[in-house]
């Protein structure tokens, strides 16, 4: 799975992450079954702390995309 995170956008890093996301769910970027990158990997990826991705992945889990 190739997956790229965009920080385009409005709002705070954490919204502009889970937008990103979200957006690759619904465009079938993302599909049922990939996983997502570990959160450290991630947050090393964008330059973030592991807390703004763990909060958008939180949030994303809230709203019934992701399952762990």
């Amino acid at each position: 799975m190739d997956l790229h995170v965009s920080l385009d956008g409005g709002g705070d890093l954490t919204a502009r992450i889970y937008r990103s996301l979200r957006d690759g769910v619904r465009d079938g970027r993302l599909r049922p079954g990939d996983r997502l990158p570990p959160t450290r990997e991630l947050a090393r990826t964008l330059s973030v702390s592991r807390g703004t991705v763990a909060t958008a992945y939180e949030r994303l889990t809230a709203e019934g995309f992701p399952v762990s």
